[in-house]
């Protein structure tokens, strides 16, 4: 049964061609916003906090701080207004999922850059 299900999420959908990320990246998320007729493109600039599943089903999450307030948001990996994703800078973190993130403010928020 689940090869049966594998299979359908390889033949029928699409995988666009996004940069390689991974938690404690600084991306860019730009996807389209429908109000009524007209369409727009937004986008969400935040750290990657985790990213979690598989195939079809995968989703990441970003953290970003709007004012003094910290805001969220999960995107599926396949989700079709999804246009193209920056990687803006890549972060040094030791664990996959960063919860403690939330919890941090001022210069312990910070996250190690690696550049090359």
């Amino acid at each position: 049964m689940e090869s049966l299900i594998k299979f359908v999420e390889n033949e029928f959908i699409q995988k666009k061609d996004f940069p390689e990320f991974s938690s404690g990246d600084t991306i860019t998320v730009y996807y389209e916003i429908k109000e009524g007729e007209k369409t727009r493109t937004q986008f969400f600039k935040g750290v990657v906090i985790q990213r979690r599943g598989s195939g079809a089903t995968e989703t990441f999450t970003i953290r970003k701080m709007s004012g003094t307030v910290g805001v969220e948001r999960i995107f599926p990996i396949n989700m079709p207004a999804l246009q193209k994703i920056e990687v803006n800078k890549k972060g040094k973190v030791r664990r996959s999922r960063i919860f403690y993130f939330r919890g941090l403010t001022g210069k312990k928020a910070r996250i190690k850059e690696i550049r090359g």
